[in-house]
C-alpha cells in the first residue's frame, strides 16, 4: 500500500506539472474523426511527446522475407531530468529514432537506436514545421496524406529505402489513457516497396505497412499493442494499457477495419487476449509473455500469434531510456467462422524499468546500466 501510494503521488505531481505547459489533444472515441491530413502529421509544438512510427512484412526479389520497424520521437524536455540535471538546457526538443530488422528466414533479429537534438546531443536531427518531414542524423520519414518514405540503416550492414502508400482510410483510435491527453491515429495497411541493401548486394521488395502517429500528453508507461493484419484484407488493433503493479486498465481499447475501410471499436471488455507462456532474455533478465490467444466473440474472431524469431527484445536506454519488446508474428485463425491467417507486430512496453541507476554522465555519454 506505501508504495502504491508513494507511486501514484509521484505520477500526479508529475503530470499536474505537465498539464500546465501543454495544451492537451483532442482524443477520439470513434474510428473517425477530425483527423486533418497532411497536416497532422508534421510536429506539434504544443505537444510534450509524439512519435510516428512504422511496423512492416516484406518479401524481397530473391524470396527471403523479413520484418521491420522504424520509430522517431520528439519530445519537449521542459520537465524531464536525470537525477538533479534538467535536460532542458542540452536540447530541447529533444529527438530519438529505433530501428529493428527481423530476418524471418536466416531467424536473426537486429536493431539500432539513435538519440539527437538540433544542439548539443547525439545525431544532428530536425523536422519540418510546415509539413511532414523528421530526421535523426540520415534516418529520415516524410511524406503526405498518402505516401510515405522511409530511410533508415544498421552500420554498414543493412540500409531500407521504402515507399509507403495508404489502401484504406485513416484510423481515429480511442483516447490513450485517463492521464493525459493525446491524439492517435493509424494507417492499417499501406503498400510497401524499396530497395534493400545488405553487405555490398541489393534487391527490390514488397510488402504492407502499418503505420501509427500520436501526439500530445500522457503518462502511460506500460502497454501491450497488437496490430494484426489479415490476409482477408481485415486489420485488427488492440491495446492493453496496465498500472504500475501489472494490472489491466479499463481504457484498454481496439478497432477492427473490414476489408472496405469500415471500422468498429472496440472497448476493453470486447477482447480478451491470453499469453501462451512467458520467455526470458538471457540478456537483460526481463521475462516477457510470448505468444497469445486473440479473441473477439462479437465478431467471431479467434486467432492465434507466434514470434517469427523468439528474440526480437531492444534495449534504448541510450536513447528513450526503454527496455521493451517488438516483434514480428505470425497469425492463423478465423474471422467469423472462416479460416484466415496474416502477419502482426506486437510490443512489450514496460516489462523492465532500465532507467533505474542511470546517471546524468552516463545518458550524456550515451551508456547504459549494466544488466544482467
Amino acid at each position: 500500500m506505501i508504495r502504491e501510494r508513494l507511486v501514484r503521488d509521484r505520477t500526479a505531481l508529475f503530470e499536474s506539472s505537465a498539464r500546465a505547459l501543454f495544451r492537451p489533444a483532442g482524443t477520439g472515441r470513434t474510428c473517425r474523426g477530425q483527423i486533418a491530413l497532411p497536416d497532422d502529421l508534421r510536429p506539434h509544438s504544443d505537444a510534450q511527446t509524439e512519435w510516428w512510427f512504422y511496423t512492416a512484412h516484406c518479401a524481397a526479389q530473391g524470396g527471403s522475407r523479413f520484418g521491420f520497424e522504424l520509430v522517431f520521437f520528439r519530445r519537449r524536455t521542459d520537465h524531464d531530468r536525470i537525477g538533479p540535471l534538467p535536460l532542458k538546457y542540452f536540447a530541447n526538443p529533444m529527438y530519438a529514432a529505433h530501428f529493428a530488422f527481423t530476418d524471418i528466414d536466416a531467424k536473426r533479429f537486429m536493431y539500432s537506436d539513435r538519440r539527437g537534438s538540433d544542439g548539443l546531443l547525439g545525431y544532428r536531427s530536425a523536422a519540418s514545421d510546415s509539413e511532414f518531414d523528421i530526421r535523426v542524423g540520415d534516418w529520415s520519414a516524410r511524406g503526405d496524406a498518402t505516401c510515405h518514405r522511409l530511410r533508415a540503416s544498421i552500420g554498414m550492414d543493412l540500409e531500407i529505402d521504402a515507399r509507403l502508400e495508404s489502401a484504406k482510410p485513416v484510423v481515429l483510435n480511442g483516447h490513450r489513457n485517463a492521464a493525459g491527453s493525446s491524439r492517435h491515429f493509424s494507417f492499417t495497411r499501406m503498400l510497401t516497396s524499396g530497395i534493400i541493401r545488405r553487405g555490398t548486394g541489393s534487391e527490390r521488395f514488397e510488402g504492407t505497412a502499418w503505420m501509427d502517429r500520436e501526439y500530445g500528453t500522457w503518462f502511460q508507461r506500460h502497454w501491450d499493442w497488437f496490430s494484426i493484419q489479415l490476409d482477408n484484407g481485415c486489420e485488427l488493433m488492440l491495446y492493453v494499457f496496465r498500472d504500475g503493479f501489472g494490472r489491466p486498465l479499463d481504457t484498454s481499447h481496439g478497432n477492427f477495419i473490414d476489408r472496405d475501410g469500415r471500422c468498429q471499436s472496440l472497448s476493453f471488455g470486447a477482447f480478451r487476449i491470453t499469453a501462451k507462456r512467458s520467455w526470458t532474455s538471457s540478456r537483460t533478465g526481463t521475462e516477457y509473455p510470448s505468444g497469445w490467444k486473440v479473441s473477439v466473440p462479437s465478431l467471431e474472431i479467434e486467432l492465434d500469434l507466434e514470434p517469427v524469431v523468439q528474440d526480437q527484445e531492444l534495449n534504448t536506454a541510450r536513447s528513450t531510456m526503454v527496455v521493451y519488446w517488438e516483434g514480428a508474428c505470425a497469425v492463423t485463425g478465423s474471422v467469423h467462422g472462416r479460416r484466415c491467417a496474416g502477419n502482426s507486430y506486437v510490443e512489450l512496453v514496460g516489462y523492465d524499468d532500465v532507467s533505474e541507476g542511470l546517471t546524468p554522465m552516463n545518458f550524456l555519454r550515451g551508456l547504459w546500466p549494466r544488466r544482467k
